[in-house]
């Protein structure tokens, strides 16, 4: 391994732990609690090492969004692979999201409520956010229903399951009605 190769490996581990220690604080006390001063502290290195990998927040942030479009394509695909049939593919994969909003709430707000960065629904929207849409449409584009274009009924049924979970963690709808809320998004819009 030449001297350029190794200080690439080490550049991108220290990069995986910023990410990973910004996550794990956020997680733990919220993104408010997520500085370049603490971060420096926990993974002990100085914030000139932080600011040579990132610009400042904005920048951690959107790299834990992109790691969690990640994480949650891959849990997506994995419950509708998993189901049998167009119904059960459906709720699978709206359990899951809402599961995996519930489950990661900093994570989750990286990528659907703050800033950070990134652009949605461009041209230069980031891939691991377009596979995150396309795990979504994979399993909803057969149920749209007739004349209705998939990628809009994604849309909508996405929007419908962020309203969910965003609600949800906010205590503005009552826990006790969860799956109902899912079997009636399911029965209502998707067309089997």
């Amino acid at each position: 391994m030449s001297v350029q190769e190794r200080k690439q490996r080490e550049r991108a581990e220290r990069e995986r732990l910023i990410v990973a220690t910004a996550r794990e604080l956020a997680e733990q006390q919220g993104w408010d609690a997520v500085t370049t001063r603490r971060l420096a502290e926990r993974i002990e290195y100085s914030q000139p090492v932080l600011y040579s990998h990132f610009r400042g927040k904005c920048e951690i942030i959107g790299a834990v969004a992109l790691e969690g479009a990640t994480e949650m394509a891959v849990a997506l695909r994995a419950a509708t692979a998993a189901a049998d049939g167009p119904r059960a593919r459906v709720t699978a994969l709206a359990r899951t999201y809402l599961d995996f909003a519930a489950r990661n709430p900093a994570v989750y707000d990286a990528m659907f409520q703050l800033d950070g960065g990134l652009a949605f629904a461009h041209e230069d929207t980031p891939e691991p956010l377009k596979d995150g849409f396309a795990a979504l449409l994979e399993s909803l584009e057969g149920v749209a229903g007739d004349g209705v274009h998939p990628g809009l009924f994604t849309e909508v049924f996405w929007a419908s399951l962020h309203g969910l979970a965003t609600l949800t963690r906010a205590r503005r709808l009552p826990p006790e009605d969860a799956e109902r809320r899912v079997e009636l998004l399911v029965d209502r819009l998707a067309k089997f």
